[in-house]
């Protein structure tokens, strides 16, 4: 009788440079991020003061991003979904409906208050653009961190200087880091791209 090996488990892959570069402007340049932030950039170009730019910013930033989060993060937590990614396809519906139902009210809500026409405009461009691409992830996964990074870089071309389209080299960063670490193909960011620019950014454009 011989006594056999013990069984071990395998030991896991340390994961390469590029993907720890990748999760981390998976992470810096994550939707949530910028639509916390772009909104008080736009505030700020509407206002110049610091309180009417924290007023108005925060209240599309709590409705567009912080409380849809919230409503993710609870979902992933509970193993409704895979992550607060939702890389997923099929597990996009309910924070799409999420996202667009407490954006439709931060909207009411700035409309209510007499809000600066550029926050109004800047909700309606985002919910635009979230009903696109949600329409298209009912059947193709496309890339929600290149769209929103994408229209972000053109909603501020717009309202402060097209120097600042050199900012399309972060979307490619960050749409490059979603198609390193297997989240999208290449296909789905360059797409996501191209529809948060035509469409978020467009949008707002035509606003104006």
């Amino acid at each position: 009788m011989t006594n056999a090996a013990p069984e071990t488990d395998p030991v896991p892959a340390r994961p390469s440079g590029k993907d720890r570069a990748a999760r981390v402007l998976t992470e810096v340049f994550a939707p949530w991020v910028i639509v916390v932030l772009l909104p008080l950039a736009v505030a700020w170009q509407a206002t110049r003061a610091v309180g009417p730019t924290l007023g108005w910013g925060l209240l599309v930033s709590a409705t567009s991003s912080i409380l849809p989060m919230g409503v993710i993060v609870w979902g992933a937590k509970t193993g409704r979904w895979d992550s607060h990614h939702v890389r997923d396809r099929a597990g996009r519906f309910v924070p799409f409906v999420a996202l667009i139902v407490m954006s439709l009210i931060g909207l009411g809500l700035l409309v209510a208050f007499g809000a600066p026409w550029l926050l109004v405009a800047l909700d309606i461009a985002m919910i635009g653009s979230l009903f696109v691409t949600g329409g298209m992830t009912v059947w193709w996964k496309v890339s929600m961190h290149s769209a929103v990074a994408s229209g972000a870089v053109v909603i501020l071309a717009v309202i402060y200087h097209p120097a600042y389209l050199v900012l399309m080299l972060a979307v490619a960063a960050v749409s490059w880091s979603r198609a390193q670490l297997g989240d999208h193909t290449p296909a789905q960011v360059t797409v996501g791209a191209v529809v948060g620019a035509a469409v978020g950014g467009g949008l707002f454009a035509a606003l104006l």
